[in-house]
């Protein structure tokens, strides 16, 4: 394998979007996610890639804000590393890319919000050593 992870400029963005398919499970059409990637692109957001080679086999997003609990912030959205590339570490390294990144842009902390039903990220996710502050909850308007 010939890792490198990178973040996607703006005119890359729909790049993500064959693996943003596989990790919704095709819930969300092509074309929605295409629009709502672009939208993102245009807020406080950036997304890293992660590459075998010339193929992008992980996906992170990452929102950058000011809290008043925590101070500059990113939040870690949609990690998602492609089914043949997982259980050889590339979660860990993935990450460890993402703090160093986050914290040359200032920020002091990271949060992420996980499905309740996604044990295996849970037990990932405590290893990072992130800790449940709360609940997420969501309405459709």
């Amino acid at each position: 394998m010939n890792i490198s992870i990178n973040v996607l400029s703006k005119d890359q963005i729909l790049e993500i979007i064959p693996l943003m398919i596989e990790y919704t499970e095709g819930k969300t059409e092509k074309t929605i996610l295409e629009a709502r990637f672009i939208e993102m692109a245009s807020q406080n957001y950036e997304c890293a890639a992660m590459y075998d080679g010339e193929k992008i086999i992980g996906v992170a997003g990452m929102w950058f804000m000011t809290r008043h609990y925590s101070g500059k912030s990113m939040e870690v959205d949609h990690v998602y590393i492609s089914n043949k590339y997982r259980r050889k570490g590339l979660g860990k390294r993935f990450f460890d890319w993402i703090y160093v990144y986050a914290k040359e842009k200032g920020c002091n902390s990271s949060e992420l919000n996980t499905y309740v039903q996604n044990y295996p990220s849970h037990k990932f996710y405590y290893n990072e050593g992130y800790e449940i502050y709360g609940y997420h909850f969501f309405k459709t308007l």
